[in-house]
Parts: structure tokens; C-alpha cells; sequence
């Protein structure tokens, strides 16, 4: 017998008729979701619509992107909660992850305690959403894909 038939012989669900794996899935899918739309938030309440363009031209970007960025947050957090296309969802959420490492935690070092906050946080999260994006919708997703 080898530890992977054994380990799952001894180890039952979570919760019945639910695996682990999915289980596992949607708390990153929903934990995810959660963290989008409170970035969303931020931008839409505390630094305006405006002002986030504002702070996007001041890195060199135009300020029309700060309002994609919104939309995909708000777009991408909703629909990673509900389970809708949750492998597409953050796949498509990855570069955004990626512009923040270039732009502007880049130049503030590794490590998010950092002044200014370093790339580490970032980087964490795209990871994050690769890996959700392999192990898919998990349980309790609205539009769940079946491999």
C-alpha cells in the first residue's frame, strides 16, 4: 500500500460529498473574490475614480487604465465568489497582479513592510490565482466546469 492510497483511505471529507481539493478551491476562489472587491472599494470610495487615475498617470500609465483595473476588480471579484468562469476570471486577473509588481511595489524591495510596500504581497497573490486557476471552480460555484 502506498501513503497516497492510504492517506486517503484514512482521511474522510471534510464535508460529506464535498473532496478537500474542491473544498480548498473555493476558499481561495471566495477569499480571493473578497480581497478583488475590497481593492475595488478602495479605489471607487477612499481614492476616487479620479484620483486612482491620477495616481496611475503619476507612474507613467494612462489614466484611462485605473478605470480597467476597477472594472476587472469589481468584474473579477464578484465573479470569482459566485464560482462564474473562475479559471478564465483569474487567469485574465493575473496581469493586473503583475503591473502592480512593475508598477509601483517594484521599486520598494521585496518585502510589503517596506516604505511604499515591496512586491512580495503581489507576487503572492498571482501565484494565488494560477493556482486557482488549475485547480478550477471548486464546490458551490454558480458556473462549475466539469473536466
Amino acid at each position: 500500500m502506498t501513503y497516497t492510497t492510504s492517506a486517503h483511505a484514512a482521511r474522510p471529507a471534510l464535508i460529506s460529498g464535498v473532496t478537500n481539493a474542491d473544498l480548498a478551491a473555493t476558499i481561495l476562489r471566495v477569499s480571493m473574490g473578497v480581497l478583488f472587491l475590497a481593492h475595488a472599494w478602495l479605489k471607487l470610495v477612499i481614492f476616487t475614480p479620479a484620483g486612482t487615475a491620477g495616481f496611475f498617470e503619476s507612474l507613467g500609465f494612462p489614466g484611462f487604465l485605473a478605470y480597467l483595473v476597477i472594472a476587472a476588480e469589481l468584474g473579477g471579484g464578484i465573479a470569482l465568489i459566485l464560482g462564474v468562469w473562475s479559471r478564465w476570471v483569474a487567469l485574465a486577473l493575473v496581469p493586473i497582479l503583475l503591473g502592480t509588481i512593475y508598477a509601483p511595489h517594484g521599486s520598494a524591495g521585496f518585502f510589503f513592510s517596506n516604505q511604499g510596500g515591496g512586491w512580495e504581497f503581489p507576487a503572492f497573490w498571482a501565484v494565488a490565482l494560477i493556482v486557482q486557476a488549475l485547480l478550477g471552480d471548486g464546490a458551490y460555484a454558480l458556473k462549475r466546469a466539469h473536466a
